[in-house]
């Protein structure tokens, strides 16, 4: 795997960001760059143009001047950037320098016609030049130059600054403003929940999010109307199912044949069962209609293994969770129904644990002491109407409903359910579900 991928924001923000950011920057540095290379250059020009006028005019004074004022006459000369002594001065060598050639061609053309004039580079300054030259009566004069750097206000690195963090001000707005509408779609998408009653996007801003919302809330609309439709559609199935089912039922209760008479009783009784389990899991969206309070969830668990207990059911409670949480009570009372219910039905004991792994949160773990199932069909048994019974009990029944309503439900409840076969055998459900508030 590239290592350089896992390196990368993962967030479309702090990419567009962090690629905008240095984009501008690497373009405010290099327009830096060039205005200061050619203002530098400008800055030469002008420098070597004033360079040739006043040295030839300093040069031509001290040669009219009596040797013995010569010397006195040297600082009044002197400037920023060169100095004139009375001397050969310092050995050197050619000028290897674009700027230390330029420099060197300024003095042969402003006193090389008068003068005899030689030009070194000499030590010290990378394009440090010596002019050489001999005055008219014998005397050796230096001109010493030694060019300065560019100079720079103290107000530039503030403005430099502040320009960057204007650029950074801006492309943080720009790119927030880019990738609110996609923030504020993923937010819409996780609140939809088994309810759908998750509040519409606004349709507002540019004609591209706009669009994007509007296609979103016509997407939550339709999945509504498909699921009302689905549940009145059962509704309506196990309504017009009754009255058929009850005239089986009393025309069955007409038989002589005993024998006859409980089989058909029996499949009657499993198709009402079917029926009504299908309508309650069409119904489990409706969960959410109750609204959430804080409850103590080890009062709750205790009360809940205390009715099967009292039933002479093997349902026993390890651990507690040492808070409360805010949850719908009603349907997690449910889901932990139908996971004891089928545990009981399976293997004939269960034990249910309690984890706190952080503060809103609570883990309810359901076991059996059953043959567990296979690996790969721990996932299938949520799936609607499927049923495991040959990894189980033969004997048993069951519509292959019950673990689909508790994921359904369990999806009300902020939360998950999962299930994995126990290391020391049986079957283990954990529900993990958080706050609500």
């Amino acid at each position: 795997m590239n290592t350089s991928l896992l390196r990368w924001p993962r967030t479309l923000f702090v990419r567009l960001v962090l690629i905008l950011s240095l984009g501008l920057a690497l373009a405010h540095a290099l327009s830096y760059v060039l205005i200061m290379s050619e203002r530098r250059e400008a800055t030469v020009g002008l420098m070597l143009g004033y360079l040739e006028q006043d040295v030839a005019s300093s040069v031509a004074l001290l040669d009219r001047l009596p040797a013995a004022e010569r010397a006195a006459w040297l600082p009044r000369l002197e400037r920023r950037t060169y100095t004139f002594s009375l001397g050969a001065g310092d050995p050197g060598r050619a000028p290897d320098s674009a700027h230390s050639r330029r420099i060197a061609e300024a003095f042969m053309d402003a006193i090389g016609k008068q003068y005899k004039v030689t030009a070194y580079a000499a030590p010290g300054h990378p394009d440090r030049v010596q002019a050489h030259v001999i005055l008219s009566d014998g005397t050796p004069l230096t001109i010493d130059m030694r060019p300065a750097g560019l100079p720079v206000s103290n107000w530039l690195p503030a403005v430099l600054l502040g320009q960057l963090a204007l650029l950074a001000a801006f492309t943080w707005a720009g790119v927030r403003l880019v990738t609110r509408p996609l923030a504020q779609l993923a937010d819409a998408a996780d609140r939809l929940g088994p309810d759908l009653k998750a509040e519409p996007l606004p349709e507002s801003g540019p004609q591209e999010v706009t669009r994007a919302a509007r296609a979103f809330n016509a997407m939550q609309a339709r999945i509504a109307g498909y699921m009302k439709e689905r549940t009145q559609i059962l509704a309506a199935i196990s309504h017009d199912l009754q009255t058929p089912i009850t005239r089986m039922r009393m025309r069955a209760d007409m038989l002589d044949d005993g024998v006859q008479r409980d089989r058909m009783n029996r499949d009657l009784g499993e198709m009402e069962a079917l029926v009504k389990d299908g309508v309650a899991y069409a119904r489990t969206l409706h969960g959410t209609l109750e609204s959430p309070c804080r409850i103590d969830a080890d009062a709750m668990l205790e009360s809940l293994v205390g009715d099967y207990q009292d039933a002479g059911r093997a349902v026993t409670l390890r651990g507690t969770a040492g808070a409360s949480i805010a949850t719908r009570p009603h349907a997690l009372r449910r889901i932990l129904g139908n996971l004891v219910d089928n545990g009981l039905k399976y293997a004939g004991k269960v034990e249910i644990g309690i984890e706190a792994p952080a503060a809103g949160e609570l883990v309810i773990l359901v076991r059996d002491f059953g043959p567990g199932i296979p690996g790969n069909e721990l996932e299938k048994v949520f799936e609607p109407f499927y049923r495991l019974e040959a990894s189980r009990n033969r004997d048993t029944g069951g519509t292959g409903l019950g673990l689909a309503i508790a994921r359904q439900l369990a999806t009300t409840l902020n939360g998950a359910l999962t299930l994995s076969n126990h290391p020391e055998g049986g079957l283990e459900a954990r529900l993990h579900i958080r706050d609500l508030t």
